[in-house]
């Protein structure tokens, strides 16, 4: 039966014709995956055969869900595929429309429907590490900084001091202690541009050899990025075994200093056990080293109350690197030091007079962010969506792939799913035939990392945060087709 949509009365989209059993075939519609499969061709035919132009404005879901007489989520699910293969564009406050470079085929240039090939650019975006873009929260954000630029003094569009303005300094001091259970003052924090900016403050060559000296014991898994910016400033890593308690701080030995990520292990998941949170303290203050803990996404817990930074356990001992790439965004470039009172005119020393310090206007609409509670409301907010992201996630695995063990899911924008041996390479590779972005848990391990302390494990890294929320749907059933079968 054929179906058709006409929406001249509201002027949104266009009078176009589609036929949805003749895109499909009656077996094929049947069910709601065929009716999204149906539908999305359907659409691609329009596009190829001219019917809808570049920039066409298509109709709201619900519009035509109630025109075609099929659900809302499957005229959702079509769309966020036919935006990820590049056919459309969603933006918000413009709606869905048909992409400008969509451009009609002629006959002779068509491809044929079912030859596979490999994707341009990734249909599903499941890369661990980013925050869903779409849920920035644009009005908030434009209030605060229009109070701040209003507010703010002559004395800010000056020079500036090195340390960051003292009301975001403020703002963190009481809100770190409140979320993260942090000890410290505004005179020991020390406003970066994120956690590589701050490893570059901390471990910089020049002059007197930086603030803090190799070797640096590191997690056997963790950012490889991290590990070569530190290599190219000459410091050398030494890895620490990892079990279900976390790091092994036992192991640690000679080293001046140690990089933890105590509150959720990246990327295995589980925080550090207590006993062994004691224990790393106990460390520096017999060797008179340093714990270096990356507090990536401590705000994301789902299962229980938030862990606290370790840095509350010894703040002396302890330097806390945090920012808002996770729970708000890596676009607004702010992070911050909570220091030891010893090492702040050290890391000031290394920023300089003349370093590109972080926009003082984006300081202050941060601080006028937290002090307001926008920040409060906005990360429970996306820590609501997230654990139900998370749970979308463990139920599609459950019912589509149950030998597939999922770890990691207490907390974070990510979680690990273990994969039978020898698997990893090939499901890593089906994704990427399939046009999904994601991560085999072998490209975080450190290359010195010992077989027998640390034993090698097929997975895969899953970042359940980035798709947009009408593009998730998609993006699960794409990544449980491309996982290797039971066994």
């Amino acid at each position: 039966m054929a179906r058709s949509w006409v929406n001249s009365a509201e002027r949104i989209g266009a009078d176009l014709h589609l036929d949805l059993s003749e895109s499909s075939g009656s077996s094929e519609a049947r069910g709601p995956g065929g009716r999204r499969a149906a539908l999305s061709r359907a659409l691609r035919e329009a596009v190829r055969d001219g019917r809808l132009a570049p920039g066409t404005r298509l109709p709201p879901y619900r519009s035509l869900a109630a025109d075609l007489g099929i659900a809302r989520n499957t005229v959702a699910d079509a769309y966020a595929e036919l935006v990820a293969e590049g056919w459309l564009t969603a933006r918000q406050g413009s709606g869905t429309r048909v992409a400008e470079r969509a451009e009609p085929l002629r006959r002779a240039e068509r491809v044929p429907r079912r030859v596979p090939h490999r994707a341009r650019g990734p249909r599903h975006d499941l890369r661990q590490g980013t925050p869903d873009a779409s849920a920035f929260p644009r009005a908030a954000w434009l209030a605060s900084y229009r109070r701040a630029l209003q507010q703010a003094p002559n004395e800010v569009f000056g020079p500036g001091d090195p340390a960051g303005r003292i009301e975001l300094r403020e703002a963190l001091t009481e809100y770190l202690a409140r979320a993260r259970g942090v000890r410290t003052e505004p005179g020991r924090i020390v406003i970066c541009s994120g956690f590589a900016h701050a490893l570059r403050l901390l471990f910089s060559q020049d002059g007197d050899g930086g603030v803090l000296r190799g070797p640096l014991a590191v997690e056997a898994y963790g950012l490889g990025f991290h590990r070569e910016l530190l290599a190219a400033m000459g410091v050398r890593t030494v890895p620490l075994p990892l079990d279900e308690d976390g790091a092994r701080v036992e192991r640690l030995a000679r080293e001046r200093a140690v990089l933890l990520t105590p509150a959720h292990q990246f990327p295995t998941g589980g925080p550090l056990h207590p006993e062994r949170r004691s224990a790393v303290i106990d460390w520096a203050r017999a060797r008179g080293g340093v714990v270096l803990e990356d507090d990536y996404d401590g705000e994301f817990r789902y299962d229980r109350k938030p862990v606290g930074a370790v840095q509350g356990l010894d703040p002396e001992r302890v330097i806390l690197v945090g920012s808002v790439s996770k729970s708000l965004s890596p676009a607004v470039r702010l992070g911050w030091m909570v220091l030891p009172e010893r090492y702040v005119d050290d890391v000031l020393a290394a920023k300089g007079e003349r370093e590109a310090w972080a926009s003082v206007l984006d300081q202050l609409s941060l601080a006028d962010f937290i002090v307001s509670g926008a920040y409060d409301r906005h990360v429970r907010r996306m820590r609501q969506r997230y654990r139900s992201r998370r749970d979308r996630l463990v139920a599609a695995l459950a019912t589509q792939a149950p030998h597939i063990e999922v770890t990691g899911v207490a907390a974070g924008l990510h979680a690990v799913l273990r994969l039978p041996p020898g698997t990893e390479r090939s499901a890593v590779k089906a994704a990427t035939w399939q046009g999904i972005a994601l991560d085999g848990l072998a490209e975080f391990r450190h290359p010195d990392a010992a077989e027998p302390d640390m034993p090698v494990r097929d997975g895969i890294v899953v970042g359940y945060a980035t798709p947009s929320e009408h593009a998730y749907g998609a993006a699960l059933e794409a990544l449980c087709g491309v996982l290797p079968p039971g066994q």
